[in-house]
């Protein structure tokens, strides 16, 4: 017996979710880049790790929430709106991006070996598009094993990350450490939205306690090591999940709760274009300073990796230049009636 899922809608605490999950992701990539820029090692580094138990697993999994309403669409459909969609971003930003890189690379490794990565980059993802390429794969598989008991995918799935493979292949490796949160999101929606909706009545003070419960618990397991040991990581990652939500919940209402609910609904745009703010915020910043308050830099470079992806996508909105965010009609599979000259937008 399957349960019955909500039907699509916007909810604010998961737009939240979302975008604390984006500004880690960024403040992940910054840190490091400062990090290999200066050869120093940052004290934004240990946030950045107690943050990596749930960091992706919480975004993969709100990826799947929805999945419910739209997975018995017929294949062209569902084909259009899950991987046609995503590859018309990961193929434009993916030229975008190595367009802005390919001088370097030419003047280090020579035009015959850039172009040879580029090409190898359809099989291989392109830097940090990673996550966009792996959606699709998660979206095929599980639609193919849609008459699948969810107890009997979501056993072999933990098994899968459990196991680790190491194949050396990018996208096996990730796809066996990713994809049961990702159908988790699908598979267990009913109990995700219930507890959304039991923190919502929870009082505040009986949330924060949880909270810096959890804390220390996630504290103890970074340090100690214990929450990257591969079955055991699963309980980390599932309570940091949990936590996101109750924070999410909780601040949803408060100004500081809308900013993370507007990158949130903005996540996919923000994590096509911040490395084209980012990294030459970060050059610049390092000339100017002689990589002196590395963490400041880090910080700053988030900062500019956001607010730019945000306003470049915000400036765009409307005009010929629509196309970096939302997918152009021409571009779909399925053609609605009416709906010409339309766009996707990539968020959707």
């Amino acid at each position: 017996m399957r349960l019955e899922q909500p039907a699509v809608a916007r909810l604010d605490w998961v737009d939240v979710a979302k975008g604390v999950c984006i500004i880690l992701v960024v403040l992940m990539h910054a840190t490091l880049g400062v990090e290999k820029a200066t050869g120093e090692s940052l004290s934004l580094t240990h946030f950045v790790e107690w943050a990596r138990p749930f960091r992706m697993p919480d975004f993969f999994l709100i990826s799947g929430l929805f999945l419910a309403a739209r997975i018995d669409r017929p294949w062209r459909s569902y084909l259009d709106t899950k991987v046609v969609h995503f590859a018309y971003f990961y193929v434009l930003w993916l030229t975008i991006q190595f367009a802005l890189k390919a001088p370097g690379m030419v003047a280090e490794h020579g035009a015959v070996a850039t172009l040879e990565h580029y090409v190898m980059s359809f099989f291989v993802p392109f830097s940090t598009l990673w996550f966009i390429y792996l959606l699709a794969a998660f979206f095929v598989v599980s639609k193919l094993l849609r008459p699948a008991p969810h107890w009997l995918v979501l056993g072999g799935a933990a098994l899968l990350h459990a196991a680790s493979p190491h194949s050396g292949v990018f996208i096996v490796d990730e796809f066996t450490s990713r994809f049961v949160f990702f159908y988790s999101g699908y598979a267990l929606a009913p109990m995700v939205f219930a507890f959304a909706d039991r923190m919502r009545v929870t009082r505040s003070a009986l949330l924060l306690t949880g909270l810096a419960a959890w804390a220390a618990f996630n504290t103890v397991g970074v340090v100690s090591g214990i929450a990257f040991v591969a079955g055991a990581d699963l309980l980390f990652s599932y309570v940091g999940i949990a936590a996101v939500i109750a924070f999410s919940v909780l601040v949803t209402t408060s100004w500081f709760g809308r900013a993370l609910a507007y990158c949130g609904e903005h996540s996919i745009a923000v994590y096509l274009a911040f490395t084209v703010f980012m990294g030459p915020a970060r050059i610049v910043l390092l000339k100017l300073t002689g990589g002196e308050h590395a963490t400041a830099i880090a910080l700053a470079s988030t900062f500019a990796g956001i607010a730019g992806a945000l306003l470049l996508a915000w400036l765009v909105k409307g005009t010929w230049a629509g196309f970096l965010f939302a997918r152009p009609q021409r571009f779909r599979l399925a053609s609605p009636r009416g709906a010409s000259g339309s766009c996707v937008p990539a968020s959707a």
